[in-house]
C-alpha cells in the first residue's frame, strides 16, 4: 500500500481526497447512497485516471467509478476502498460540423451537453434529467424524449475512449476494438472507465414538451388508451406515465402523461398530442413549445437517511393489458409504490437484438416502481412490493439496469440473456481478468 499511494502521490495530478478533508463529505457519497472511502481521486486528465486505476489494481481496494452519481445501486461510492470521480473530465466539443461528430468528456452530464449542443442546432439522445451522468447512462441504455426517433443515447455513440484494469487506454468502436464497443453499449461500467464519447448527433428543432393529467378514478382507461394510441403514435412522440405519485396524493393522484413531441410544427403535434387529449377527463394540460435543453429537469436529491427500492421490467405487445390492468388496480391500493411506464419501440426496435450489448429492443413498454422512505419504512413495504411483482411475473421480463436499486444475481441474469452474458463474460476476460471493476451488475470474466 505504502509504495502504491507513494506512485500516486508522485503520478496524480489531480485531487486525492481522504478522511479528515474539508471537501471529503461532499465528495465521498454519491446522490443516492453514503459511503466512507478511503479515497476520493478526481483526475484532470486520462493520465490522472489511469494513475487511479493503476492505484486501486496494485493497492487491492475496492474501486467506485462515478459519474454523474446517480446510480439507484450506489455504485459512485463504497467503504474503504477508491472513488474516481470524473466530474473534472466534462468537455463537450462538436469536432466535425458536417457529420455532427460530438467528443463529451466521460464525467459530463446530459444537461452540460444539451446546453453545449444547443446553439450549434444539435442534440443527442439521451435521459430526460439534466444531472444525471452521460457514462452511467449511456453505458447501460438510455430512455429519454427521443428514444422513439433515435433510439437509445448508446445507439447514437460510434466510439468511445477507455481506460482499462491494466491502466492502459484503447480505442473502441465499430473499426477499433469491435467486441469491446459491442460491450460498452449496454454492459455498463463492466470493462473499464470511459474517458470520452464520441456521439453522432442529429439537428434538432424546439420540441413539444409537458403534462397532460386526468383524474385518479380514470387510471385504468387511460392507461390502456394511452398505449393504445402510442402503439399507433408517429416516432416522434414519446410518452410516459405516472400513476399513484406519492408527492402528489399517492393513490389519489393524478394520471400524469408526460410526453414530448420532437418538432416544432403545430399542426403535426397536435395530430399526435390531441388523441392522448381525448383519453380522459383532462385536468391540467402544460404542453407547449420549448427548446431541447429545456425538457431537461433536476433530479431529486433524497434526504439524509431516506432509501429507494427501485425496479423495472420490460413488456411485450401481448402482455400490455394485462400489465396495464396490475399497475393500475396497483396505484388504486393503499399505499402503492410510486408508477412510471415509459414508451419504447420505435427507433430502438429497429436495432438487431444482437447489436449491442442492449437485448431489449422488441420491448413495447417500460415500467418502473419506487418505494421511498426511510430504512424501516421501506422494508416494511417489501412484502406488499414482492406480492406485487408476482402477480406481474408471468406477463413481464427482463429488466433495465439503469432503474434498478439492487445488483443480485437475479438482477444480472434478468437485465442480461444467456447469450448476451456469455459474450459479455468473453469481453470481460479479455479487459478486465481480475473484475477490478467489480460495483456494477457485474458480469464475471470467463
Amino acid at each position: 500500500m505504502g509504495s502504491a499511494l507513494e506512485t500516486l502521490r508522485r503520478d496524480f495530478g489531480g485531487d486525492i481526497v481522504e478522511p479528515g478533508a474539508a471537501q471529503y463529505a461532499s465528495v465521498s457519497r454519491s446522490v443516492l447512497a453514503s459511503g466512507s472511502p478511503a479515497y476520493v481521486l478526481r483526475p484532470g486528465s486520462v493520465g490522472d485516471v489511469r494513475a487511479g486505476v493503476r492505484f486501486a489494481a496494485a493497492a487491492g481496494l475496492v474501486l467506485s467509478v462515478r459519474g454523474g452519481g446517480h446510480a439507484f445501486a450506489g455504485f459512485g461510492t463504497n467503504d474503504g476502498g477508491v472513488v474516481i470521480d470524473l466530474s473534472g473530465l466534462a468537455s463537450v466539443e462538436v469536432v466535425d460540423k458536417e457529420r455532427h461528430l460530438v467528443r463529451v468528456g466521460g464525467g459530463a452530464t446530459w444537461g452540460q451537453v444539451a446546453a453545449a449542443l444547443a446553439p450549434h442546432g444539435l442534440a443527442i439522445s439521451s435521459g430526460d434529467t439534466r444531472d444525471v451522468g452521460v457514462g452511467g447512462l449511456t453505458l447501460s441504455g438510455g430512455i429519454g424524449w427521443k428514444v422513439r426517433k433515435y433510439g437509445l443515447a448508446l445507439d447514437s455513440l460510434v466510439a468511445a475512449e477507455v481506460v482499462t484494469a491494466g491502466g492502459q487506454v484503447v480505442r473502441a468502436s465499430a473499426r477499433d476494438n469491435p467486441e469491446l464497443f459491442w460491450a460498452i453499449r449496454g454492459g455498463g461500467g463492466n470493462f473499464g472507465i470511459v474517458t470520452v464519447f464520441e456521439f453522432s448527433a442529429h439537428p434538432t428543432t424546439d420540441v413539444f414538451h409537458g403534462r397532460i393529467a386526468f383524474p385518479a378514478s380514470e387510471a385504468a382507461v387511460v392507461l390502456r388508451g394511452w398505449a393504445g394510441r402510442m402503439r399507433a403514435a408517429p416516432v416522434e412522440l414519446t410518452s410516459v406515465v405516472n400513476v399513484a405519485n406519492p408527492l402528489a396524493g399517492g393513490p389519489e393522484a393524478p394520471v400524469e402523461i408526460h410526453l414530448a413531441f420532437d418538432g416544432d410544427d403545430p399542426e403535426a403535434a397536435a395530430r399526435a398530442v390531441d388523441p392522448i387529449r381525448r383519453l380522459g377527463t383532462v385536468i391540467d394540460d402544460d404542453v407547449a413549445l420549448k427548446s431541447y435543453a429545456d425538457t431537461l429537469v433536476d433530479g431529486l436529491t433524497p434526504p439524509p437517511g431516506v432509501r429507494l427500492l427501485t425496479r423495472s421490467a420490460f413488456v411485450d405487445g401481448e402482455s400490455v393489458p394485462e400489465v396495464l390492468g396490475i399497475l393500475a388496480d396497483v396505484g388504486a391500493s393503499e399505499r402503492p409504490p410510486f408508477i412510471a411506464v415509459r414508451s419504447v419501440g420505435g427507433a430502438v426496435s429497429r436495432v438487431a437484438a444482437d447489436a449491442t450489448a442492449y437485448p431489449h429492443r422488441r420491448a413495447e413498454l417500460m415500467f418502473v416502481t419506487t418505494v421511498a422512505g426511510p430504512q424501516p419504512v421501506v422494508e416494511a413495504a417489501r412484502p406488499a412490493l414482492e406480492a406485487i411483482w408476482a402477480r406481474l411475473a408471468p406477463h413481464v421480463g427482463g429488466a433495465y439496469a439503469n432503474f434498478l436499486s439492487s445488483a443480485t444475481e437475479e438482477d444480472v441474469a434478468a437485465i442480461y440473456p444467456a447469450r448476451t452474458r456469455e459474450r459479455l463474460a468473453a469481453v470481460k476476460g479479455r479487459y478486465d481478468p481480475g473484475n477490478l471493476f467489480a460495483r456494477n451488475h457485474n458480469i464475471r470474466p470467463r
